[in-house]
């Protein structure tokens, strides 16, 4: 094992899947020379040359075009693109064309295409570069959808994404790319689809995603100084969802709480409090309780704290159903 930071794990693993498979390239702004704005792509243009790491026009509608078209072809695109906000400007090819292809050529045409890009608050850059979107790709059928919560998890998460048949998009939180964890020197893969319990408790469940994750678990740090054990679930994934682990966790705990940076209406939230509902609402001693971001765009500066929740607003909720909601 040895320390790595969540940047240098996503560089790390896609140097990795580009020495294991010709057919892996990188396209996107500035990922050759200048190694990506935020330097994911360091260094692997002097290893790889220019036609496995390419620099496109700015473009994103042309960017993932080039991608849907080179997996269909067979070829193993990573496409970056600099913030999610921008991602907007490619939707008709991730939604119409990426996540359609297989289904629309009965199974012959695959899009093993990995859209990586960042995500959430943490650069304080406002509201044109800091919205989560994982909700509104979690909603398009033939898509997936991949959030990490740390640099073990980003890296395990990112080679299995490269290596799936289908369009993955990985959303990196911003606020993370500094932290740091401990990577396993051998080579290792993250299943998507599949949970991860990061800390076990009895006194209700607080499932969260992306970099709520880290703050679930100063929560439940905090929590524990009361004689409070949370069970902290990190979902990985929001398509596909491992629901059987959550209701799992659900049904010993009898308390859920679900933290997630987007706002709450129509969110990963939502979509989880309806599962416990169908398929867990007798097991349940308290409501659902969802800790979101604020229904508003992210405001420049350090006013971006005022919209997006922290551990407080988890322990609050903890508290909140531990009374009955």
């Amino acid at each position: 094992m040895s320390q790595m930071s969540f940047r240098w794990a996503i560089t790390n693993a896609i140097d990795e899947e580009m020495a294991r498979d010709a057919d892996v390239f990188v396209v996107g702004e500035d990922v050759a020379e200048g190694g990506g704005v935020f330097g994911l792509t360091r260094g692997l243009l002097q290893k790889y040359g220019e036609l496995r790491v390419r620099d496109t026009p700015i473009s994103e509608e042309a960017i993932v075009g080039l991608g849907v078209g080179a997996a269909a072809l067979g070829l193993r695109p990573i496409v970056e693109i600099m913030f999610m906000d921008f991602i907007y400007l490619a939707m008709d090819q991730l939604a119409n064309h990426a996540a359609k292809m297989r289904y629309m050529s009965g199974g012959q045409v695959h899009i093993p295409l990995v859209v990586h890009t960042l995500s959430g608050g943490g650069f304080r850059a406002g509201m044109h570069h800091s919205q989560s979107l994982e909700s509104l790709f979690g909603h398009i059928p033939g898509l997936k959808v991949v959030m990490p919560s740390d640099a073990w998890e980003a890296k395990g998460l990112f080679k299995a994404s490269v290596r799936d048949p289908d369009p993955v998009i990985f959303m990196e939180p911003k606020s993370l790319l500094s932290s740091k964890s401990e990577i396993a020197d051998e080579e290792y893969l993250i299943p998507l689809g599949r949970a991860a319990v990061k800390r076990p408790g009895r006194d209700a469940t607080v499932v969260a995603i992306g970099a709520m994750v880290g703050q679930a678990l100063e929560a439940a740090r905090e929590l524990a100084g009361a004689g409070i054990a949370i069970e902290v679930i990190d979902a990985r994934t929001v398509m596909p969802l491992d629901a059987e682990t959550i209701l799992g966790s659900v049904k010993k705990t009898s308390r859920l709480v679900v933290a997630h940076e987007a706002p709450a209406p129509y969110g990963f939230g939502a979509e989880i409090a309806a599962l416990a509902a169908e398929r867990a609402l007798y097991d349940l001693d308290a409501p659902v309780l969802r800790v979101a971001g604020k229904f508003a765009p992210i405001p420049v500066g350090r006013s971006e704290n005022q919209v997006l929740p922290a551990a407080r607003d988890i322990v609050d909720a903890v508290y909140r159903v531990l009374k009955g909601g």
